[in-house]
Formats: C-alpha cells, structure tokens, sequence
C-alpha cells in the first residue's frame, strides 16, 4: 500500500455497500477510513428494509389472528397499539447502528462523524480538514422524491412513514413500484382506511407483467382500494387531493413513493472530474470505477440494481480488485429479489416478457392455488407461480411467485436459476409434501395462453 497518501481507500458513505466495502479492504490490509453524517447502516438498515420487514410482520398478525381461529383458537379482539411497535423497531434499528459501527471498528478502519465532500480525484475534505486517499469509494445511496405538483410539502415520503407520531385512520399511498405496494399493504394491514393510487395500467413495471396484475388483485380483495391511471395533481389544505382525471378525495396522510433518486448532490463530484448520468448517478464501469480513475461508486448512487445485498456484493467485488489483486467485475445477472406486500412476492431471473425478446420461444408453466393454511379458513388469498423456460435449451431463465414466504422460496430457487439448472433437473427433484415450494418441482403443464 502506498505511503504517499493518508489512507489508501477513503470510504464516503456508512450504508450496507460503504461499510462492507471499507472492512473488507481493512481486512486485506488496506489503510481505511469512512465519513457518515448520519446513522451507520444508511437506507436498509434505518428507512428501508429492516424496519419496513418489521412493519410487514406486524401488519400480516391481523390476517394470522383470523386464521388462528379457523383452527380453534381463541383468541379475543386483538388490538394494535402503533407507539409500542414504533417504539420496538426503533431500539432495534439503534442495536444494528451500533453493530455496524463495531464492525468497523474491529476492522481497524477510521471512522468520521461528518459529511464528507470531494476536493480532486485524491482528496476528500471532511470536518475542515483535507484528507488524502489512493482511492475514494462513493457509497451515498439514494433519496426519495416527491413530484413538483402544489402542496408536494403536505406530504411523506418512506422515511417520514417510519416515525409517524400516530397512525393515521386514512392514507393515500402513490406509486405502483415495490415501496408503494408494500406501504399500502403495511398500513392497510394495521387498520388504516388505504388508497393506492398509480398512473400507469399496472403495477411492478420491470416485473413480469402477471405479477403486478395478479398482487394489484389480491391486494384489493384484502381492501386496499386500487387505482389505476390516477396521478395526484395538487394537494389541497386539509389533505385534500386532486387528481388528473378531475376527482378529489381526502386523507390522513398522503404518501409519495414515486422513485429515489441518487444521493449526489453538494458532493464536488463533478468539480473532480466525475461523470453524472441524467438522473445524477455516478457513471462507473464494470468494475464500478468512475470517469476518474481513482475515484469509485457502488450501491444506489450508480442506480444499477437498487438492493441491499446488490450493494454489499458490488463492495466484496470492488474490494477484491482494489486489495487483493483479483480484479472482479460486477455480476448482475439473476439477481433475486422480493416485495414484501401482502402477499409477498420474490422473482428472480427473467420475466416472460424479457425472456421473449432475448430468446424468443420460451415455454410457460404456471400454477394458482390455496394454501393448505388457508384451508380450513374463508380465506381466498391464491398463490402463484411461474417457470419461464428456454425452449431450446430447456434452462430455467426465470421464476416468479406471490404468496406466503415467497422470498424465502425463491431464494433457494435462486440458486438453481444461478448455476443454469434445466427444466428436467427441477422435474427431477423430489418436492417436501405438503408445501407451497414443492409445486416449482411438480409443475408438468405447459400454459397455452
């Protein structure tokens, strides 16, 4: 490592990706330091994924007390109380900032309290003084954004939903991507009066077409109340909202989940000689180096694939080619993900739509049916899934389901779509009676529509 310069990775950023990456390169002996303004852990860990899957359990009891009694149980009127739960999540969202700082810590890297911002393609300034690195990361990640219509400022976005001072009787929720569906599932499933609202025809644009079209149903026969082609065009006193198409209707509280945007602003980056793309992410190569040499990003700020362990991969991935001299470019391909709506959804792979374009003939095998659990219930909730196969090759190129613990499925199907696995070798599987799971390896049929 080179002595010329303070640090050889200076780490700007303390989110899943930042961290990863500064211990890791810690860990092959790098001298690193990392600046975070705010909470260790960024978007996943305080606004984003381990609070919101908190949130998501919380609101799927009121659907377990039901089916609870099906099966004999008495269980009396459940109520929720919203400040122990906010309460709850909170101490634990304060552990995990301490267990990510700890992590750093161990490792041996240098940690500042500040915001840092570029100075050139070697220097950071931080805490007024200037700091000199062989390489900078930038690992700021993303932002919520709320369309420029009049009385944007009345309303949310996810970050303010995590620390709401009471639950309101009444939301209205916009956005058809996997932050609006799984907020609309959360307060509906908590007892909140919840509109979805949409601009486009269907919901989960990206996703396999089905799956935002069938989740959109069961999420209106659980009560969400959908709708689709409507766009929010002012927001009145009172939270009163006036839509495109010329209706009104009131709320509690109005929330826009209508796309992040990377966090790049007020940076120096492009004073450094960094090249932006349109939307303000870093542009990087498959090595996730910028238009400077010296200067790096992963994680939401290059707006390739927005996920968590995305974020941490890329880290593994850039360390090893910084300090390991195994340079390792990213791999994107396949990557499985999930929406905890209710209920849940996770795909990895291909939609049939792109599998289409890619490969043109494709075979499609698909199934919907209620769960065992829901057996003895009025529940009506279908699970479904999806194989799309190449019909020249027979490999799996994707899988897609929507259902109870759909991500935990998927991620063991995941593996398989990984390694190339072949319709007959998922045919050749025994499948664990009686399960969900059990229907990916038992699927014969070939859907003719």
């Amino acid at each position: 490592m080179s002595a010329q310069f303070d640090y050889d990775l200076f780490t700007i950023g303390g989110g899943s990706g930042g961290v990863r990456a500064s211990r890791v390169a810690a860990g092959y002996g790098a001298r690193v330091a990392i600046a975070e303004a705010r909470l260790f852990g960024g978007t996943c860990v305080n606004v984003g994924c381990i609070p919101k899957k908190l949130f998501s359990y919380a609101a799927h009891f009121r659907e377990d007390f039901e089916i609870a009694a099906s099966f004999g149980w008495t269980v009396g009127e459940p109520r929720f109380d919203w400040a122990t739960l906010r309460a709850n999540k909170d101490r634990e969202i304060a552990r995990l900032n301490g267990v990510y700082e700890r992590l750093l810590v161990n490792a041996g890297v240098t940690i500042h309290r500040a915001r840092a911002t570029l100075g050139d393609a070697h220097t950071v300034e931080v805490d007024g003084r200037t700091i000199t690195a062989r390489h900078i990361l930038i690992a700021t990640g993303s932002w919520p954004q709320i369309p420029a219509i009049p009385g944007r400022e009345r309303a949310i976005t996810s970050n303010e939903a995590f620390h709401l001072e009471r639950l309101p009787r009444s939301a209205l929720v916009v956005g058809g991507g996997y932050i609006a569906l799984e907020f609309a599932s959360i307060f509906n499933g908590l007892g909140v009066a919840t509109t979805l609202a949409y601009r486009g025809q269907r919901l989960l644009r990206g996703f396999d077409a089905e799956l935002g079209t069938r989740l959109g149903a069961e999420m209106a026969m659980k009560g969400v109340a959908l709708r689709l082609q409507a766009n929010p065009a002012r927001i009145e006193p009172g939270l009163r909202v006036a839509f495109a198409d010329g209706s009104a209707a009131d709320f509690e509280l109005v929330m826009f989940a209508t796309g992040r945007k990377p966090n790049t602003a007020g940076l120096g980056l492009e004073s450094a000689g960094v090249k932006l793309a349109a939307d303000g992410a870093v542009a990087v190569d498959a090595y996730s180096r910028s238009s400077v040499d010296s200067i790096w990003a992963i994680g939401d700020v290059t707006n390739r694939v927005n996920l968590t362990p995305v974020a941490t991969a890329e880290a593994m991935w850039l360390a090893k080619t910084l300090f390991r001299g195994e340079p390792t470019p990213v791999d994107h391909d396949n990557v499985p993900t999930a929406v905890f709506a209710n209920p849940n959804l996770a795909t990895v792979g291909l939609s049939e739509e792109a599998a289409r374009a890619r490969f043109g003939e494709v075979e499609i095998y698909k199934t919907s049916f209620r769960a065992l659990r829901d057996s003895l219930s009025a529940r009506e909730e279908q699970t479904f899934m999806k194989l799309v196969v190449d019909t020249a090759s027979q490999r799996v190129l994707g899988a897609h389901m929507i259902g109870p613990d759909a991500g935990e499925i998927i991620q063991g199907i995941a593996v398989a779509v990984k390694l190339g696995a072949t319709k007959a070798q998922f045919d050749a599987t025994i499948g664990i009676h009686p399960t969900a799971a059990e229907e990916f390896v038992t699927l014969r049929d070939r859907s003719l529509t």
